[in-house]
């Protein structure tokens, strides 16, 4: 009997080193973090929000935001990645915007300006926080597509125009947008 449990608990140790060297290293709270996040998201989806990993890294998502009503972006879909780091919750994900989007708070590589996405905590410029979570994030940056922060932009010609010429304005947005469909198309990629 004890030569069966020592053979069970090599065969576990074995399988965990086999494990570890095929998937990336993860934490395991971050990995459990984000399985509880994404069963959240799946349980309670926010209208106008979807988001999902990628099939061979739960670090790596793929999300989709709709343009809110009443604003520029009205109609509009929005592709975006989110990385999450080893250190997750405690650092915020990286975000990157993959469809082309013109706003004075995203530069041309699709980077954006949030607060919340930026590293808190005493002496840091940031608003992360470990309280903040996928869904969070996603809603933070629906709602920046409607209200800008001009006053930090990293598209200086866009926030003047937001202020200046909404006409204008909205004619660039639909000029640079392209629908996820039309990206696919036209070969570029829009996730993980």
């Amino acid at each position: 009997m004890a030569s069966r449990s020592m053979m069970s608990s090599s065969i576990n140790q074995s399988a965990k080193s086999a494990t570890a060297t095929t998937r990336p290293a993860n934490n395991g709270n971050v990995v459990k973090r984000l399985q509880s996040e994404l069963m959240t998201l799946m349980t309670s989806p926010t209208p106008g929000l979807s988001t999902f990993p990628s099939a061979t890294d739960l670090t790596k998502w793929n999300a989709t935001v709709a343009g809110p009503s009443e604003t520029p972006y009205a109609n509009l879909t929005f592709k975006l990645t989110l990385s999450y780091p080893s250190n997750y919750p405690y650092a915020p994900p990286e975000v990157l915007f993959k469809t082309p989007v013109y706003h004075p708070n995203v530069d041309m590589s699709g980077r954006i300006c949030l607060d919340i996405l930026k590293p808190g905590g005493e002496g840091k410029e940031g608003a992360w926080s470990a309280v903040l979570n996928t869904s969070s994030v996603l809603l933070s940056i629906q709602s920046l597509l409607g209200e800008p922060n001009n006053a930090s932009p990293l598209n200086g010609e866009a926030a003047l125009l937001w202020d200046r010429d909404q006409a204008e304005y909205k004619k660039k947005v639909l000029a640079r947008h392209q629908e996820p469909a039309e990206m696919e198309e036209n070969g570029l990629t829009v996730g993980f």
